[in-house]
């Protein structure tokens, strides 16, 4: 008997490889992916912006960088003795100013090289729902935890996503025509919006990606979000809150992007760098036994053999740890 549904995930046609460019931006499921992506050595750019959750904010963010956009002091505001940006994450938010704006320009000016050389843009759609400020109607990608009385929210319509995305992609397109993109939409439920409020918005945003992915050649869709809530389907693989996926649930995302999205030989050096990932996270009995020494120098030579396989990927963190 059969206790559980899966379901074939079919393989890209073209594959991520360890030389690709990869540009992530998203939600905060676009950072556990994008992670897991930096461990095993992958050329990652995460989230310029910081997390984002709406389909407007991301497409705004992109654009900006093909602008090369710079912002300026008076577009942050103060709240709380905080600097902050409405467009950007509050990891670029501090008390000095100055400091806010040039950790945020140059972000900028990082994203806007990264996007025109991509070979990869990974887009993870959080929420069809988005906030506006109500003094002056400004979408808004991040709230900084100013009361809710301040911001009117709105679930995005279809055919604004689509508009959104796709004038974004025609402007991405004309400067960067190898750029590849993968759409996923995240299987974090946002159950503060209301569970309803939550199933509505996915389907939008599932709507809409299906909808652009038929639309374009270079457009695809990995199936986060239907690997999490049609596959696993169990509370047991979520976290505590019942809203975030757990350790186990990324991990089977994990494995099954690495076997549909990326290239075989890629695969292998990143089954390789988990080994020794998991070779670092081992905590000995004795540290200091002849075992353990022989154990380190085994890893350190496997380390060194795979960066002389793959010499222009950078092993120096596991080479120290293992031969120091």
């Amino acid at each position: 008997m059969n206790f559980r549904l899966t379901f074939p995930v079919e393989p890209l046609g073209p594959s991520i490889q360890h030389a690709d460019k990869v540009l992530l931006s998203g939600s905060c499921f676009a950072e556990e992916m994008g992670a897991r992506l930096e461990q095993h050595k992958f050329d990652v750019m995460l989230n310029p912006n910081g997390i984002l959750f709406n389909p407007l904010s991301i497409a705004r963010s992109m654009t900006s960088y093909l602008d090369d956009k710079r912002y300026t002091a008076d577009e942050l505001f103060l709240h709380e003795d905080i600097w902050h940006s409405w467009d950007h994450h509050s990891r670029f938010s501090g008390t000095d100013r100055n400091t806010v704006l040039q950790r945020i320009n140059d972000s900028q000016a990082a994203a806007a090289a990264r996007l025109k050389e991509a070979d990869w843009l990974v887009i993870t759609l959080g929420t069809a729902h988005a906030w506006y400020l109500k003094e002056d109607g400004r979408l808004v990608g991040n709230c900084h935890k100013v009361p809710d009385a301040s911001f009117t929210k709105k679930l995005v319509p279809l055919d604004e996503i689509i508009s959104a995305l796709d004038n974004m992609m025609h402007r991405l397109f004309f400067v960067n025509r190898k750029v590849n993109i993968l759409f996923t939409v995240s299987p974090v439920r946002y159950v503060r919006d209301g569970v309803v409020e939550n199933n509505l918005s996915k389907a939008v945003l599932l709507q809409a990606v299906h909808h652009l992915v038929h639309k374009f050649d270079r457009l695809f869709y990995f199936p986060a979000y239907e690997l999490v809530l049609d596959d696993l389907r169990d509370y047991r693989f979520f976290k505590e809150d019942m809203v975030h996926p757990n350790e186990q649930a990324l991990q089977y995302v994990w494995e099954h992007f690495l076997k549909a999205c990326v290239q075989p030989s890629s695969q292998e050096v990143a089954r390789q760098v988990a080994e020794l990932l998991r070779a670092k996270g081992h905590k000995p009995f004795n540290p200091e036994s002849p075992a353990h020494k022989q154990f380190l120098q085994a890893m350190a030579k496997k380390a060194r053999a795979l960066q002389e396989q793959n010499p222009s990927l950078d092993f120096g963190d596991l080479l120290h740890y293992f031969e120091t």
